[in-house]
């Protein structure tokens, strides 16, 4: 499949969460997150931006959650309201059976440590935990290519736009990326923020045994692509770090803090 696009059919057929999760946020122990992988060094990026840099407000749209709920840990401590949203139904329902508290869920239980070390308390994870399903108010379908991702949903624009790992993934050429970045704009309010995990340079990721494209990307067109659908204030840091091998051939990954004009 190696230089073809995968596409949304494919999606919902191959996309398996329990295998996504397991590749890569399935830790041997509590230990093993501290050698600095990619989803920890996320953590550290997201921790700082909404607790020291002062990213807050009333309510966080996630695009592209996946079955995942590690990038909202800091993120609950600074926005009163958070929506999660994806393109696949069994990855909706992954995130609607951890809110549920399903005996089957995925143990976040790690992570959550980490996340609570980094905030200077490890041993408030299980309080952690109940304060992000009491932030999560929807779980929505979207489409980051819809003029409205969410359409026929009509939301409201947000303090803060998060998406980590997944606009590559679900746009098949640069001018698919452009729309869908100005798609992203119209769902932050004035003044607001994007916040993006982008993988740099990959052409796919695996998920179990089935192979998914990435659209290939740089820093400099992730920041041309940003600044050309209306974002100012565009900083971006190329956070060091690769994936086991196979698993993804990006480089690196970038985080991307941009502000939309008043």
């Amino acid at each position: 499949m190696e230089g073809e696009f995968t596409g949304k059919e494919v999606y919902k057929q191959k996309f398996c969460p329990q295998n996504y999760l397991n590749t890569y946020l399935s830790f041997e122990s509590e230990d093993s997150l501290n050698y600095g992988n990619a989803f920890t060094t996320v953590l550290d990026k997201l921790h700082k931006a909404f607790t020291k840099d002062g990213i807050r407000g009333d309510t966080l749209i996630d695009i592209g959650s996946g079955p995942s709920i590690h990038h909202l840990l800091s993120a609950c401590e600074s926005f009163k309201e958070i929506i999660v949203s994806d393109f696949l139904e069994q990855n909706r329902e992954e995130v609607k059976k951890w809110l549920k508290k399903d005996s089957e869920t995925f143990d976040w239980a790690p992570v959550l440590k980490y996340v609570c070390q980094l905030e200077g308390d490890r041993e408030r994870w299980m309080e952690k935990e109940e304060k992000l399903r009491k932030a999560i108010k929807q779980v929505l379908k979207c489409d980051v290519t819809l003029a409205n991702p969410f359409d026929p949903v009509v939301v409201h624009p947000a303090d803060c736009v998060l998406s980590t790992y997944c606009i590559e993934a679900a746009c098949k050429d640069l001018s698919i990326y452009r729309s869908a970045m100005k798609n992203l704009f119209s769902l932050v309010k004035p003044g607001g923020r994007l916040i993006l995990v982008v993988a740099l340079g990959a052409t796919f990721y695996m998920v179990g045994p089935n192979k998914f494209s990435s659209l290939y990307l740089t820093p400099e067109v992730v920041r041309d692509v940003l600044k050309g659908a209306g974002f100012d204030s565009v900083s971006s840091e190329v956070v060091g770090f690769t994936f086991p091998p196979g698993i993804c051939d990006a480089y690196d990954s970038l985080f991307v803090v941009a502000r939309k004009p008043n």
